[in-house]
C-alpha cells in the first residue's frame, strides 16, 4: 500500500542533518498562548534574515495512536516509537493547520498551529516545530512551544537567543492600549480603542494638568536622564475627586499622549489579574496600568485564586517592581477617603494624589464654550447657567448641552439654541430628573435653582 511507503519524519530529519537525529540536541522554550502571534513573526523574521531555504511541514501520528497531546521533536525522531509497535509506522506528513489572529487595526495574521521546518543556510541545518498546546485535561495554562534540534548545542542556544530578541522587537502589544481578560486555560490580551482627547478638552484648575504632566509625561521624557542620575522610573499617580469631573478623561487623554508607552487597562473581571498584568507591563516597559475606580477593590472583593484583597496584591505588585523599572500605574477613585487607610500603610507606592475637584465657575465658562462648539448660541445671558451650575460636574455641563440641542433640534439646522431650550433642559435633569439623575451625573447643589416653569 502507498500509505505504508510514505517516509516517516524521522527518515526526513535523518536525510536533513545527512546522521542520525538520535543523538542531536534538542533546546525547547514554552511560551504563554497570547503569545502565540509574536512567536510566529519572530521565526518569520529569523527566516527573512537568514536568507537560507525552509520547508514547512506538518504531522498526524507520533508517539501513540492514542496520545492526547502533540508529539514532541524528541519523540518523532525516537528510533521506535509505541506507534511502530502497532504498525503505524511513526508519524507521517500531513497538511499544515494554521489559526488566525487579529492585530490592532484589522489586520489578520496567520500563524500555524502545528508544523515542522526544515531550516537550510550556509553555515547551519536546523530543525524547529512549532505548536500550540492545549493544558491537558483542562489542567494548568495553553502553551506555544518551540523547539530547534541542531548539529550542535550552541548553534540551537543561538537560535533560541535570536528568536527571544525578535519576539522583543517584533512585539504586536508593544505601544498599544491593551486589556486583559481571563479564560479557562490563560488569559486573552485584546487591543482597545480609545477616543483622541486632545490637550485643549482637558478643563482642570489652572496649573493642574500641568502638574499632572509633570509627574507623567515628563518623567516619560526624561526617564534616561532621570536613570542615570539614581531617581527612580516606576511610580504611582491617583486622580481622585466626585464622578464626572475628568479623572477618565485625563487618563485617556494620558494614554494617547505618551504613544511609545503600552497601556494596560483593568476594569471587571481583569481586576484579577493584576500579577498577570504586571508581568506584561514589566515586559512591555515603558508601560502604564490604569485602574479606574479603585475604590470598588478596595472594599470586600478578593482575588479568588488566593484569597487576598485586591487592593493589597495591587500594592504588592507595586512593590515587586524594581525603582529602575518603567512602569507608571495611574489609579482613579471617586473615594480616597477608602483607600487612604491601605495607602497609608504602604507609604511610596503612591507618589502623588491629585484631587481634581467640581468645575469652578471659571473652568464652568470654558466647559460651557467647549461643549456649546458646533451650536449656535442665541443667549445674551451665558452668565446665568454658569453661576446656575455652581456644584455641578463638567459631565452635566456637557448633558446640559447635549439636551438643550435635542431640544432645538426639531426648529431646524443649525441647531440654534436659546434660553428657552437651556430652561427646558436644566428642568427636565434637575427637577424630572430628581435625585438620582443629578447624581449620576454629577450634580451636588446644596441650594437648587428654581424652575422655570
Amino acid at each position: 500500500m502507498v500509505f505504508w511507503a510514505k517516509k516517516s519524519l524521522r527518515d526526513r530529519i535523518k536525510h536533513h542533518f545527512g546522521v542520525d537525529p538520535t543523538d542531536l540536541p534538542i533546546l525547547t522554550q514554552e511560551f504563554a498562548s497570547y503569545n502565540h502571534v509574536n512567536v510566529q513573526l519572530a521565526l518569520d523574521a529569523f527566516f527573512a534574515e537568514k536568507k537560507g531555504t525552509q520547508e514547512m511541514v506538518g504531522w498526524q501520528g507520533g508517539i501513540s495512536v492514542f496520545s492526547f497531546k502533540n508529539s514532541t521533536l524528541s519523540e518523532l525522531v525516537a528510533a521506535k516509537s509505541i506507534a511502530t509497535y502497532f504498525g503505524f509506522g511513526g508519524a507521517k506528513t500531513a497538511p499544515v493547520r494554521y489559526t488566525t489572529f487579529t492585530l490592532d487595526g484589522g489586520k489578520v495574521v496567520s500563524c500555524v498551529e502545528k508544523a515542522l521546518y526544515f531550516h537550510k543556510s550556509q553555515t547551519e541545518k536546523l530543525v524547529i516545530v512549532l505548536r500550540a498546546d492545549d493544558s491537558s485535561f483542562g489542567m494548568g495554562e495553553n502553551k506555544v512551544t518551540l523547539e530547534v534540534m541542531a548539529a550542535d548545542k550552541e548553534k540551537a542556544e543561538a537560535f533560541m537567543e535570536d528568536i527571544r530578541s525578535k519576539l522583543t522587537n517584533h512585539n504586536v502589544y508593544r505601544g498599544k492600549i491593551l486589556s486583559l481578560d481571563g479564560k479557562e486555560n490563560g488569559i486573552n490580551i485584546n487591543f482597545q480603542a480609545l477616543p483622541d482627547v486632545p490637550r485643549e478638552k482637558i478643563i482642570l484648575p489652572n496649573g493642574l494638568l500641568e502638574r499632572i504632566e509633570r509627574q507623567t509625561i515628563e518623567v516619560s521624557k526624561y526617564s534616561k536622564a532621570m536613570l542615570e542620575a539614581g531617581r527612580k522610573l516606576k511610580r504611582g499617580v491617583l486622580l481622585h475627586g466626585p464622578p464626572g469631573t475628568g479623572k477618565t478623561m485625563t487618563a485617556m487623554y494620558l494614554a494617547k499622549a505618551m504613544q511609545e508607552r503600552t497601556v494596560i487597562m483593568l476594569t471587571g473581571r481583569g481586576l484579577g489579574l493584576l500579577e498577570r498584568a504586571s508581568e506584561i507591563a514589566r515586559w512591555l516597559q515603558p508601560s502604564m496600568i490604569i485602574i479606574e475606580d479603585i475604590d470598588l477593590i478596595a472594599e470586600d472583593r478578593t482575588n479568588q485564586s488566593c484569597n487576598t484583597p485586591l487592593l493589597f496584591e495591587l500594592l504588592n505588585q507595586m512593590d515587586g517592581l524594581s525603582d529602575d523599572c518603567d512602569v507608571l500605574f495611574l489609579l482613579t477613585t471617586n473615594r480616597p477617603d477608602i483607600l487612604e487607610p491601605a495607602l497609608a500603610s504602604r507609604p511610596g507606592r503612591i507618589d502623588q494624589a491629585y484631587e481634581i475637584g467640581l468645575p469652578d465657575t471659571e473652568c464652568r465658562k470654558r466647559l460651557f464654550d467647549l461643549y456649546s462648539q458646533g451650536l449656535v448660541v442665541k443667549m445674551d445671558d451665558m452668565e446665568k447657567y454658569i453661576r446656575q451650575t455652581k456644584g455641578a460636574s463638567g459631565a452635566f455641563i456637557n448633558e446640559l448641552l447635549r439636551k438643550s440641542a435635542l431640544f432645538a433640534a426639531p426648529e431646524g439646522s443649525p441647531i440654534a439654541i436659546e434660553e428657552r431650550h437651556m430652561d427646558e433642559a436644566m428642568h427636565e435633569l434637575i427637577f424630572v430628573g430628581g435625585l438620582m439623575t443629578k447624581k449620576l451625573l454629577g450634580f451636588s447643589l446644596s441650594d437648587p435653582v428654581e424652575s422655570s416653569r
